[in-house]
C-alpha cells in the first residue's frame, strides 16, 4: 500500500509547473479511488483474520474427547505415511512398538476377613486385593501401527493368585485403520466396549477396585476371543454403534469352551457432545446375549486357596442390559487444574435355566434370576494432582430356584436365596505427583454380605514407558 501512495507522490513531483488544472483533478480522483480500494482490502483482510481467530477458538473449546481424536488421528497419520524405502520413515524407530509397563500394588486391610461374594449372586467375581501387601494387576503392553491398514496392541497382566504371581495374556488384537464411510474391525482378545468401564484398564479406574456391579454380572471385566463391528456416524453429535461377538467360554458366558460364532454377542449405542466451552457429556446403552453351558462362577476372579469351589453349575440364556451416563465439567474446559465428572451405570440381568451338579451333570434345580445392579460416583480434582471421589454400590436379587425332589438342601446352599440385598460405600483421595504415578488412599463400607466389613487401602499405580491415551 505504501508504494502505491509513493507512485502517486512521484508523479506529483514530476509533474511540470504549467500542469493544467484538468490534469490535476484527474490524479486527485486516482489517488480517492486507490485509496478506497486500498481501505476495501484492509476491511476484507481484517475481515478474513476475524473468522479465523473465531474458528481458531472454536477448536480450541472442543472438548477432550475431540481433541483427543484429533491428537491421536494425526499422530496415526505420521506414522502411517508410506515412504520410498520400503514403507520406511526417516526416524529408525517410526515402526518399533510402544512399550509400557504399569505396576500397581496394595496395602489392604479388612475388619471381617476377605469379602465374599454379594449376596443372591454366588458367581460373582473376588476382585479385592489380598489382605496385606500385595501385586494387584500390573500390565506390560506393546503397541503399534503394523502398516497403513492394521493397528496392533497386546497386554499381558500379572497378578497375584494364592501364593503365586499369575501371568495371563488380557489383550491381544488388531485394529483396522482404512476402511471407509467410519466402519472400523477389531478382532482377537481384547475387553468388551458394552458398558463405560469395561474398556477400561484397572490402573485407569478411579477406585481401587470395580464396582459391585461389575463383579456380579460381568465377572468383574469382560474380555474374550472375538470380533467388534464399530460404525461412528458422519454427525456433530458424537454417535458410535457396535457389534461383538465372542467365543463365549468367559463368565457370564463360559462351560463348554468350544468356539461358537455367537455363543455371546453384545450390541452398543453410544452417544455424546458438548454443553458449551465447560461441560461434556456420554450416554451409552448396551445388550450382552450369552449362552452358558456349565458355567462355574465369576471368570475374572482372583481364588484364594480357603476358597470352596462350589459344585454347581449353570446351564441356560443369560441377557443383561447395560444404562450408563458419564457428565465432565472443567472450567473453560482446561483439565489440568480443577475437574469434575460424575458417572454411573445400571444393569438389568435376566437369566433362565438350570443348576447341574458339576460331577454328573444331573439337574439340581431350575432356575430363573431377575437382579439389578447400579453405581454412581463422583471425582473431583479441587487443585492440581489431588482428587476426591465418593462412590456407592448397590445389588438387588429376586432369584426363583424349582429345586427337584430331594435336591432341596443344594438349592438352600447355593446362595442364590438372600434376603439381604449387597451394598457398598467407597471413598478416596489420590494424589498423582506427575502424570506416571499416581498414590491412593481408599476406604470402603462394605455390606456385600449381612456382616459389615471395614476397608482400608493404600495403593501405588506407576508407569513405565509409553502409554496412549484413554477414551473418554
Amino acid at each position: 500500500m505504501q508504494r502505491g501512495y509513493l507512485f502517486v507522490f512521484a508523479l506529483f513531483i514530476g509533474l511540470p509547473a504549467g500542469a493544467g488544472t484538468s490534469e490535476i483533478g484527474e490524479l486527485r480522483q486516482e489517488l480517492e479511488q486507490m485509496r478506497r480500494d486500498y481501505e476495501a482490502r484492509i476491511q476484507a483482510l481484517e475481515q478474513r483474520l476475524i473468522e479465523a481467530e473465531s474458528q481458531a477458538a472454536l477448536a480450541a473449546s472442543k472438548s477432550e474427547t475431540a481433541q483427543r481424536e484429533v491428537r491421536q488421528a494425526a499422530a496415526e497419520a505420521r506414522t502411517r505415511e508410506p515412504t520410498d524405502a520400503g514403507n520406511r520413515s526417516d526416524d529408525g524407530n517410526a515402526f518399533n512398538p510402544a512399550i509400557s509397563l504399569v505396576l500397581t500394588g496394595s496395602l489392604a486391610n479388612y475388619s471381617n476377613g476377605q469379602p465374599e461374594a454379594p449376596s443372591g449372586f454366588p458367581d460373582a467375581a473376588d476382585g479385592a486385593p489380598p489382605e496385606g501387601l500385595s501385586l494387584n494387576e500390573s500390565e506390560l503392553t506393546l503397541s503399534s501401527n503394523v502398516d497403513d491398514w492394521f493397528y496392533g496392541q497386546a497386554t499381558i497382566a500379572m497378578h497375584q493368585d494364592g501364593d503365586e504371581t499369575a501371568f495371563d495374556l488380557e489383550e491381544a488384537y488388531l485394529d483396522t485403520l482404512s476402511l471407509p464411510q467410519g466402519f472400523g474391525l477389531r478382532f482377537g482378545r481384547f475387553y468388551s466396549g458394552i458398558g463405560y468401564l469395561n474398556s477400561f484398564h484397572p490402573h485407569a479406574w478411579d477406585f481401587s477396585d470395580a464396582p459391585l456391579a461389575y463383579e456380579a454380572f460381568l465377572g468383574g471385566q469382560y474380555g474374550d476371543d472375538g470380533l467388534r463391528l464399530s460404525w461412528l456416524a458422519p454427525t456433530d453429535l458424537f454417535m458410535e454403534f457396535a457389534l461383538e461377538t465372542y467365543r463365549g467360554d468367559r463368565y457370564p458366558g463360559g462351560g463348554n469352551g468350544d468356539w461358537d460364532l455367537g455363543s455371546l454377542q453384545t450390541a452398543s449405542l453410544r452417544l455424546g457432545g458438548d454443553l458449551g466451552l465447560s461441560s461434556s457429556w456420554q450416554m451409552g446403552l448396551s445388550g450382552l446375549w450369552a449362552n452358558p453351558d456349565s458355567r462355574s462362577g465369576g471368570g475374572h476372579s482372583h481364588d484364594h486357596e480357603d476358597d470352596e469351589e462350589s459344585n454347581l453349575v449353570f446351564s441356560g440364556d443369560s441377557r443383561l442390559a447395560l444404562l450408563d451416563l458419564v457428565w465432565k465439567w472443567a472450567p473453560d474446559g482446561d483439565f489440568s487444574r480443577r475437574y469434575l465428572q460424575l458417572q454411573g451405570e445400571y444393569f438389568y440381568r435376566d437369566e433362565d435355566g438350570d443348576y447341574l451338579q458339576e460331577d454328573s451333570q444331573e439337574r439340581a434345580f431350575g432356575y430363573r434370576g431377575d437382579q439389578q445392579g447400579l453405581y454412581m460416583q463422583g471425582v473431583y480434582q479441587f487443585r492440581p494432582r489431588w482428587r476426591l471421589g465418593l462412590r456407592y454400590d448397590r445389588l438387588w436379587a429376586d432369584n426363583l430356584l424349582r429345586p427337584l425332589e430331594g435336591n432341596s438342601e443344594l438349592a438352600e446352599d447355593s446362595g442364590l436365596l438372600s434376603d439381604h440385598d449387597p451394598y457398598r460405600w467407597s471413598a478416596m483421595l489420590d494424589y498423582s505427583h506427575s502424570e506416571f504415578s499416581r498414590l491412593r488412599l481408599q476406604y470402603e463400607y462394605d455390606k456385600r454380605v449381612p456382616e459389615r466389613n471395614q476397608v482400608w487401602m493404600l495403593q501405588y499405580i506407576m508407569s513405565l514407558g509409553a502409554h496412549g491415551a484413554h477414551r473418554y
